[in-house]
């Protein structure tokens, strides 16, 4: 590489294949990969928050304006620097030490270091959290750098009807694999930055296909955990019955180590005193192997499918065949009618987050907008229009309307019961139970998400394919909804607590198929920088 590289005094002393070696591609960089660089001392932590600060910078309001990081972190580098340090004096807290993570604006981090924690929203902008959120405190404890808070669908998309990946604070944010496209939501901001490397990894969180959606738009691995496996705890909610946080990565290795890392009880958390008293290690689930034998079903009730998608669907259900799975096609859902019309889902969702939210708003430390209730959220918005009300597109709040209409009544109590009967009982548990499956496949879109969704059990989207050139593209109004080169992915559902099962067939097909680099987001997307453009500079 010509000149040697610098590195923090007291690291480990380079070999000269290692001095020779080329720096990992940001685009796609692994968290193992980076990990070995650090270890190596080819490049520092401070090093790599430089080049995705410089990525981020390109991109975000520069350039394609993809408007998915919402703000940086003013103190990142100086937590690289203190980081590169331990690992020098004391080594490596590995996998995530020094690894720079990009988390969600609705996950609280502490106000001291810099950032805000809004839900995308301008009426909690300055407010001040008592803590980090659990999963946060996790990550910090593990050596993760926070390097910036994703833009979202305001209030994780339960503002109102509005395009997916808007709020207030953010603006609009769109895909990476076409001008103006559709992000998905409600974590867009999560999954667009991982989609072309603006950070190691990110959290998104997940109430009704939030994780695994703009996964599937995005090209990524997106991966919605049971609810409880992951404490919600200064989580900014919609639901405590379907609320979930996971991990949104380039590849189904990272999510496992991410999954690791968040895991566990959480006395502020009481539904995760439900998970399994011990948790395994993630990351033993990755095998090449793991789909030789596994029953896996296709639901065919849930396709609402173009013909593109379909063809690469039913592509996957045959390379799935030959990694040794046995196929049940179809595995329907008897109550599949049930599941589309999601009666009881509205009521639980409405009237939780009324409650919620302002449990959640209670527990702050200061807010200086002094809003206090939903009913307060709503008269700001109104008296701050010009922010969050902008009309053509982005200037409904009718879901927070419905929710300041609701109570918990007996109404709402029997809508949770029917749900976790929906989607439980008589949804998933049914169907696996039925023709006895470890898990089943669909194609990760709309009605597909509605049982893990209502039943708070887990999916893993993985990278499927990718509309063709012959696409006719929408209108943008705001956003385009159908493009050539727009990806699409697959997911893997199964009962409570299968994470490690799904994370083993995900990965095999990962593995088997590498979807994800079949095409690359567009060329103005792509950011420049790599390290080698900032190390020692």
């Amino acid at each position: 590489m010509g000149d040697m590289l610098e590195v923090s005094k007291g690291a480990n002393r380079q070999t000269l294949a290692e001095t020779s070696k080329p720096f990992p591609d940001l685009y796609e960089a692994s968290i193992s990969e980076l990990q070995e660089g650090l270890d190596t001392g080819r490049f520092t932590s401070v090093d790599l928050v430089k080049a995705y600060l410089a990525r981020i910078d390109e991109v975000n309001v520069k350039g394609p304006q993809l408007r998915a990081i919402i703000e940086t972190n003013p103190s990142a580098l100086e937590q690289a620097a203190t980081l590169d340090h331990e690992r020098s004096a004391s080594g490596s807290r590995v996998p995530l030490h020094g690894i720079p993570i990009i988390l969600k604006d609705n996950i609280a981090t502490l106000h001291s270091e810099g950032m805000n924690t809004t839900a995308g929203s301008h009426a909690l902008l300055g407010s001040i959290v008592p803590r980090d959120a659990t999963v946060a405190a996790k990550l910090r404890a593990a050596g993760a750098i926070f390097l910036a808070k994703a833009n979202l669908s305001e209030w994780a998309n339960y503002r109102g009807i509005v395009p997916s990946g808007f709020s207030g604070r953010g603006g609009q944010c769109t895909s990476a694999y076409y001008p103006k496209a559709n992000p998905s939501g409600s974590s867009s901001g999560s999954g667009v930055p991982m989609s072309i490397g603006l950070g190691a990894a990110s959290l998104g969180s997940e109430t009704h296909g939030s994780i695994v959606s703009p996964s599937s738009l995005g090209n990524i691995v997106g991966l919605k955990p049971t609810v409880g496996l992951a404490s919600r705890a200064g989580v900014i909610p919609i639901s405590s019955h379907q609320d979930t946080v996971g991990p949104m990565t380039r590849c189904v290795a990272d999510a496992a180590i991410l999954l690791n890392a968040i895991v566990g009880l959480d006395a502020r958390d009481i539904y995760t005193f439900a998970q399994p008293s011990i948790l395994p290690d993630y990351t033993k689930a990755l095998d090449r192997n793991a789909l030789k034998g596994a029953r896996i079903g296709i639901p065919r009730c849930f396709e609402l499918l173009d013909v593109n998608t379909k063809a690469a669907f039913d592509e996957a259900v045959e390379v799935m065949k030959n990694l040794g799975a046995e196929i049940v096609d179809p595995a329907e859902f008897s109550n599949a009618k049930e599941l589309r019309e999601k009666e009881y889902e509205t009521v639980v969702l409405t009237s939780d987050f009324k409650v919620d939210v302002a449990a959640y708003i209670a527990g702050l430390v200061e807010v200086p907008t002094g809003v206090k209730t939903l009913a307060d959220l709503i008269v700001f918005n109104n008296e701050h229009a010009e922010l969050e009300l902008i009309p053509p597109y982005w200037n409904d709040q009718s879901r927070f309307i419905q929710s300041e209409t609701t109570e918990h009544g007996d109404e709402y109590y029997e809508a949770v019961a029917a749900d976790y009967e929906l989607g439980r009982t008589r949804g998933i548990d049914a169907v696996l139970t039925q023709y006895n499956l470890d898990a089943y496949i669909v194609a990760t879109d709309g009605i597909a998400s509605t049982p893990p969704a209502i039943a708070g059990y887990p999916a893993i989207n993985v990278p499927l394919g990718f509309q063709p050139d012959s696409v006719t593209p929408t209108a943008a109004e705001p956003i385009v909804k159908l493009a050539p080169g727009m990806p699409f992915g697959i997911s893997f559902i199964g009962t409570a607590w299968s994470e490690y099962k799904l994370i083993g067939y995900a990965y095999a097909y990962e593995q088997a198929t590498q979807n994800r680099l079949k095409r690359l987001a567009y060329e103005a997307a792509i950011p420049k920088t790599q390290l080698v453009d900032v190390i020692g500079k």
